[in-house]
């Protein structure tokens, strides 16, 4: 899940930040509402965390800005418990609305029932020869055994479920996997991919994730043995 957060109470934004992240998020911070609505009018998200009252362009704003041209989901958040304002958003067009202060487990649930919806046509649960991966549950088995991934490893192996048979390169990788400021000198893709392919193959006979020399990798069953590539 893909998310951005536009708040400018640092410590609420940082802490959203780390509580996502540590689920498997890939999180995005604007603390203003200029580049607020620049990254969410430039670029893709799953779900828009949005603050109501922001420097520079407030949520309300950014909201109008926002369906004029894309439905993405959107969670306001207010320190102002004011029915109007409530009203207001959610006739704007925002899809849910928080109140401050907030439980971080409630926020999560909603975001993950707006990207639900959002992907009503999509399988929760995903299948590539005998792995199969169960994206609610946040569980991946391989012939009946559990794979004890950690977060990012849950969602590179997602990434890359999502897209079986597709070659993904590494800067589409890092974009999708970490963020879109990532920077692909390093080696953070290479590493995880090796962490990831000790766990979903070396143990099994067959290979299902496979390295494109130049171009990038692809889960996929070819019939291939387990090598070490």
């Amino acid at each position: 899940m893909k998310v951005l957060i536009v708040e400018d109470e640092r410590k609420t934004a940082e802490y959203l930040h780390q509580g996502l992240t540590e689920q498997g998020c890939t999180v995005d911070l604007a603390f203003d509402g200029i580049d607020g609505q620049h990254m969410a009018l430039h670029y893709d998200f799953d779900v828009i965390v949005l603050d109501v009252m922001l420097p520079g362009l407030d949520g309300f704003s950014i909201l109008k800005s926002l369906r004029s041209v894309k439905n993405t989901p959107v969670i306001m958040l207010t320190a102002r418990d004011g029915v109007a304002d409530r009203v207001r958003g959610l006739q704007d067009g925002a899809d849910d609305y928080l109140v401050k202060p907030f439980s971080f487990i409630e926020l999560l649930a909603r975001l993950q029932a707006l990207t639900r919806r959002g992907r009503s046509h999509e399988s929760t649960l995903l299948r590539v020869s005998d792995l199969h991966i169960d994206l609610i549950g946040r569980k991946a088995m391989r012939q009946g055994q559990r794979i004890d991934l950690t977060a990012k490893e849950f969602a590179l192996l997602a990434v890359l479920a999502r897209r079986q048979g597709e070659i993904l390169s590494k800067t589409v990788i890092a974009e999708l996997v970490w963020d879109m400021n990532f920077d692909s000198n390093t080696n953070v893709v290479e590493v995880a991919i090796k962490r990831l392919r000790t766990k979903i193959d070396a143990p099994f006979e067959r290979s299902l994730l496979h390295t494109i020399r130049g171009m990038g990798y692809v889960l996929e069953d070819r019939g291939d043995v387990v090598t070490t590539d």
